[in-house]
């Protein structure tokens, strides 16, 4: 059996063990199309012996940008790595200034684009990046060659020997990728991730992936630029499971029914969206049908695992799934019953209600530095705890500073910042990866996260807050989509609303307000007064110091193409702040 430690070793496993007929499926002019595990390894090295007659050698750089997941990312993926050469993945939706700066630090040779939107980007910036000698599309594209010229180059076998020597002298602990992490503030820092790093990662996250192997099926949107879907992506690999890319955000909804997964991962933001989503249909329906639909909602919001309410409560709880969450199900494809989620901390009323309906949504921890995995329940032996992010995986060993500081040492953590070893030195000590997260090990060694430790501030008065604590309880409500928790060096906390402003017309509506447009309906009397008593129910929970005593609506939507949070749509407090300066100045008596 194929022995793997290196990330080209997956597809290879996978046509040992399981030879799937479908092993990446994408939607192609309005049909899957499915890469069997043999086409897929086939394609790879067609792009490894291409690149090698294009000058490609050991590492080498090459960046992949894609603006959705797709199967061509995968054949690039293995063909370049396979070369000893390095993959290096860009978010699609970075400021051409920054596609600029990834591509000149990372000096990287060759670019390949999916559609004419990324190759406009990469074409605008193209003369100042010396290293980068020419552009591929996946898509046709009128001035840009399609990558069907690299795997005509890559048809001829005859140095197919040479890729083999190539791919032996590949060792676990070689440098695999870059990842540029999204950054919250400053320039986007090169993450050095070996192949042993997210081989070990895939491995042992696996261990806590209750899934048929050989038998299931994925559904993948998060960016596999990100390091989140990638490693899982390889998982997926290795457990013998069927990946189809999903076409974007917003067909999710279709291509779950189209494709009926048994596997997905998310964003908490997603979740969020979804559970609204049910919720605003639960409070269309009238009569027997509404007071069902919100007695399960309120059995939901109080379901503990492995049967701790009691005998009573499962027998309600199993009247609800038939009745009431096994229609949520049937929306979401009928077959989901693993949702893993990652990137930014969960709700707990959202795990409870998620898996109270039988998704098995499971929360984990990490990030790019790592992986990313350091941490993920398992409704398996006892290995889930809803408000935790469970118990590190195996091979990692985590201990909390004096500060409170999450610290972890294992394979998976990077080999360091790219070209920039004082950074390195800044958050790996003494082989331990200091994380900027703020965290605790229960008695049973399940790992909390209480906040980013950058994010905590402190006020004029001396006191901490917590914003991600603040900010995940005020998104419960329906009036708002996103808050921003300011008060930094100030007297007391605020905080910047946008306001969920399809729920915001509708209620306006129904309050006999016409109101026209977004920056209108936020100053209205009426509106702001409803928002404080949102703000006002959500801070009864909160200590003095810490209650939310100002806010101000944003009349835009925040956006991940208008910089206001990064792609996997996490706050970009800095970026926030200063488009909404005057808002922030109002606040606090300076405008």
């Amino acid at each position: 059996m194929q022995n793997v430690t290196r990330l080209f070793d997956f597809p290879h496993y996978q046509l040992e063990k399981f030879n799937l007929k479908e092993s990446l499926v994408s939607k192609v002019n309005g049909k899957w199309v499915a890469t069997s595990t043999q086409e897929y390894i086939n394609k790879a090295n067609t792009i490894s012996r291409a690149l090698l007659r294009m000058g490609v050698k050991p590492n080498d750089k090459i960046a992949v940008i894609s603006l959705t997941n797709r199967t061509e990312w995968n054949i690039m993926d293995i063909g370049i790595l396979q070369l000893g050469a390095q993959n290096v993945p860009v978010y699609p939706t970075v400021s051409e200034d920054d596609y600029a700066y990834v591509l000149n630090h990372s000096e990287a040779k060759y670019c390949f684009v999916s559609c004419d939107e990324v190759y406009q980007k990469v074409k605008a910036v193209m003369d100042q990046i010396p290293s980068l000698q020419h552009v591929y599309s996946f898509e046709q594209i009128n001035d840009c060659d399609n990558w069907n010229k690299v795997l005509e180059l890559g048809a001829d076998t005859s140095n197919q020997e040479e890729v083999e020597k190539l791919k032996s002298l590949v060792k676990a602990d070689d440098l695999a990728t870059l990842i540029y992490t999204s950054g919250t503030t400053g320039r986007p820092k090169g993450v050095m991730l070996s192949h042993d790093n997210l081989v070990s990662n895939a491995l042992e996250s696996s261990k806590r992936f209750p899934i048929e192997d050989g038998k299931t099926k994925a559904l993948s949107f998060l960016p596999l630029c990100h390091v989140y879907e990638r490693m899982l992506i390889y998982l997926y690999q290795y457990r013998g499971v069927s990946i189809y890319y999903a076409e974007s955000l917003e067909k999710i909804s279709d291509n779950l029914k189209e494709t009926g997964p048994h596997v997905m991962t998310a964003v908490p933001r997603l979740l969020e969206k979804v559970y609204d989503k049910i919720y605003a249909k639960g409070t269309e329906l009238s009569g027997i049908k509404k007071k069902l639909f919100f007695w399960a909602i309120d059995l939901g919001l109080r379901y503990e695992p492995y049967g701790k309410n009691g005998w009573w409560y499962e027998q309600q709880l199993a009247i609800a799934r038939k009745l009431i969450f096994s229609k949520w199900k049937d929306g979401l494809g009928g077959n989901l019953n693993l949702i893993a989620s990652g990137s930014a901390a969960l709700q707990p009323r959202l795990s409870r209600i998620f898996n109270a309906a039988e998704f098995g949504l499971m929360e984990g921890y990490g990030l790019s530095e790592t992986s990313p995995v350091i941490s993920v329940n398992d409704m398996r032996k006892g290995g889930f705890r809803i408000g935790t992010v469970g118990k590190p995986i195996d091979r990692t060993e985590v201990k909390i500073a004096s500060d409170g500081e999450i610290c972890i040492k294992g394979p998976q953590v990077m080999l360091g910042y790219y070209k920039d070893p004082e950074k390195t030195a800044e958050v790996i000590i003494d082989g331990f990866f200091h994380t900027g997260d703020i965290g605790e090990i229960d008695a049973d060694g399940f790992l909390k996260i209480t906040d980013r430790k950058k994010e905590m501030f402190k006020t004029s008065g001396g006191k901490y807050v917590a914003p991600q604590l603040l900010e995940n309880r005020f998104k419960q409500s329906r009036f708002i989509e996103q808050i921003m928790v300011v008060g930094e060096g100030e007297k007391m906390p605020a905080a910047l609303i946008q306001p969920d402003f399809e729920f915001l017309h509708e209620w306006a509506t129904k309050h006999n307000l016409t109101i026209p447009e977004n920056s209108d309906i936020i100053q209205n009397e009426q509106v702001l007064a409803r928002y404080q008593q949102e703000v006002d129910e959500a801070n009864e929970k909160f200590a003095k110091w810490e209650k939310v005593k100002q806010f101000r609506l944003t009349p835009d939507v925040w956006s991940i193409n208008e910089g206001h949070l990064t792609p996997t749509m996490k706050l970009r407090r800095k970026i926030i702040k200063e488009k909404y300066i005057h808002l922030y100045d109002d606040i606090y008596g300076r405008s």
